[in-house]
């Protein structure tokens, strides 16, 4: 059941933002229900559509104080009720249990399987029953067959639309979480870039005869920043860093977390001297980055090793190569762009 726990009433947030648009439709239908039964010389239908607005307005402001059982609770009684009162009202073909199969997606959607199927069966019983009586029973206030047929097209059209909707919904949150799930497995969440795994990948789909060039990089004295200022103040580092790094590549590289500081760069269609350029361009703009963190401005460095990749040669040797590279480049001094023997 939904539950006002403040630890579950988080869950699926989607659903309940569709059920407070569902609550102003139906308030919208139940408006023009209003002067429908009141033109159709059906005052007692008429007037119940005012109670059932005043229920879908209460049902939205409990949605938006997150009071979401209470909202459920007074929408399932409204149409529970009206669609009984309606279909004993008016008769079986005014369409009025088309609504109640409303009920069934929304049940699977904002339920456990198992109570969903209880109140699911539950549902079926109240339809089938609707369905005998009104086999038996003539309808308590019986309205002419060509008011009956546009009551019918209504309420059929109504439904149809929000089964429509129901469906649109459906289809733009599972295309969201998709995104959202492939987006997760391919990016580091603290940079925003590619994650290592992800780089690999890419890596493997560019190896070709065509020239491409890694290029890999480490931001100097990284632990000494952690140490001396904090971890926050190092994933505020690692951030701006990340920032230069990405709008330093064109459109066809790729740039990744190879793993804490370093970072590693796909550069396809790119020879050596190129590489080297563009790695110099980064290395000078990192070094005039200066990050703000708990009043302090601090600047950082970068070292970086570049490598030409062969074709036929395997991806891992020529990642070994421009780490080799960056080694020298540590030991050298840091703060350089070293080149692996081509």
């Amino acid at each position: 059941m939904p539950s006002d726990n403040p630890h579950k009433r988080e869950a699926r947030p989607e659903f309940w933002q569709l059920s407070m648009r569902c609550c102003q439709l139906a308030a919208c239908v139940d408006v023009a229900f209003l002067f429908i039964f009141l033109g159709l010389g059906s005052p007692i239908l008429g007037w119940v559509n005012v109670i059932s607005v005043a229920m879908y307005v209460y049902a939205y402001r409990a949605f938006k104080q997150r009071r979401n059982r209470l909202a459920v609770m007074l929408i399932r009684i409204e149409v529970l009720v009206h669609a009984g009162l309606g279909t004993l009202m008016v008769g079986w073909e005014s369409g009025f249990h088309y609504y109640l199969l409303m009920f069934i997606p929304a049940l699977f959607v904002s339920m456990r399987a198992r109570s969903a199927w209880i109140l699911a069966i539950c549902l079926w019983a109240y339809y089938v029953g609707l369905d005998v009586l009104m086999w038996y029973l003539p309808p308590l206030q019986p309205i002419s067959s060509n008011a009956l047929l546009a009551v019918h097209v209504f309420n059929l059209t109504v439904v149809f639309c929000m089964f429509s909707y129901l469906a649109l919904f459906y289809v733009v949150t599972v295309t969201r979480a998709h995104k959202k799930l492939a987006r997760m497995a391919t990016t580091d969440p603290l940079t925003g870039l590619f994650n290592r795994r992800h780089l690999i990948s890419l890596a493997e789909k560019v190896q070709q005869p065509a020239e491409m060039t890694l290029m890999l990089m480490d931001i100097d004295h990284f632990k000494a920043i952690n140490d001396a200022y904090g971890h926050d103040m190092g994933d505020q580092v690692l951030k701006a860093v990340s920032r230069v790094l990405k709008d330093s590549m064109r459109e066809q590289d790729f740039i990744g977390r190879w793993g804490g500081e370093e970072f590693l760069a796909l550069l396809p269609h790119t020879d050596l001297d190129q590489a080297a350029a563009s790695a110099e361009r980064i290395r000078e703009a990192v070094q005039a980055l200066r990050i703000d963190g708990n009043g302090s401005h601090i600047g950082v460095t970068l070292s970086i090793g570049i490598s030409q990749y062969h074709a036929g040669q395997s991806l891992s040797h020529s990642i070994a190569r421009a780490d080799a590279a960056l080694y020298e480049g540590k030991s050298a001094g840091r703060n350089r762009v070293e080149r692996a023997p081509s």
